[in-house]
């Protein structure tokens, strides 16, 4: 049986594609002082972004605009190649300060009632473990939420979403901004395998480092810094492998 949530229409929408099929599911934080500024800037016409849902610290959850429509909350993104992701996910706001507020934690009443809304989501439609994702894996060089605190082995234990246990930080190895050659390459198409939006041209450039930050941030969220040391390469390896 669906949750019975209660609704405010957001006019910040619009069709989706003929045919399109929801199978990706994003989290973002809000970013602002308070959940009623937050909800406002999502109906407020002007704005032109809203997202399907919004969960608050109390674990509220409000309806914005219904999951047939296509909500504006993902902008300029791509995953697995797919570029109109707004036409094919569903987005739902978590209130939180974010990177401009101090980082502020998410209260569990918050995450157990946002576990209850994926899981909800995900039995309506096919979305998979791989595309359960942050906004900065689908914008790495715009978006830093829902934030490298955000607790996304707790949703992988309720099943929602892939989580591996990072590898420990050792010294070793590195591959940074400037790097060339084939290990770069490798790395490039192993973020790419996974659904990062990066070519593989052997260059570390400004794109790769951010891509490497999305990734530590959602999966070695302990170090969060673009560069691709021996954990960070570790940890893309076990995610691979549950692929």
């Amino acid at each position: 049986m669906s949750l019975a949530i209660p609704t405010r229409h957001s006019p910040n929408f619009n069709e989706r594609p003929d045919g399109a099929r929801i199978e990706i599911l994003v989290l973002h934080y809000t970013g602002m002082a308070t959940a009623e500024g937050a909800i406002e800037l999502l109906c407020n016409p002007e704005a032109k972004v809203s997202s399907h849902y919004v969960v608050d610290e109390t674990g509220y959850i409000l309806r914005l605009v219904d999951e047939e429509r296509r909500a504006w909350h993902a902008g300029v993104s791509s995953w697995a190649g797919e570029r109109d992701i707004n036409g094919h996910s569903i987005g739902i706001e978590i209130v939180n300060g974010g990177h401009d507020f101090g980082c502020p934690p998410y209260p569990d009443v918050q995450m157990a009632a946002l576990e209850r809304l994926c899981l909800d989501i995900m039995s309506r439609h096919p979305i998979s473990p791989r595309n359960v994702l942050a906004h900065s894996d689908i914008a790495p060089e715009r978006k830093s939420d829902p934030g490298e605190w955000f607790d996304w082995a707790r949703l992988s234990r309720a099943g929602i979403g892939l989580w591996v246990e990072p590898a420990p930080i050792v010294e070793g190895p590195e591959l940074r901004l400037g790097d060339r050659g084939d290990t770069v390459a490798q790395l490039q198409y192993r973020l790419g395998s996974y659904g990062y939006g990066v070519e593989v041209l052997g260059i570390y450039d400004a794109k790769t480092e951010a891509v490497v930050r999305a990734f530590q941030r959602h999966f070695r969220p302990a170090k969060v810094d673009g560069v691709a040391d021996l954990s960070t390469v570790a940890t893309l390896h076990r995610l691979l492998e549950l692929i």
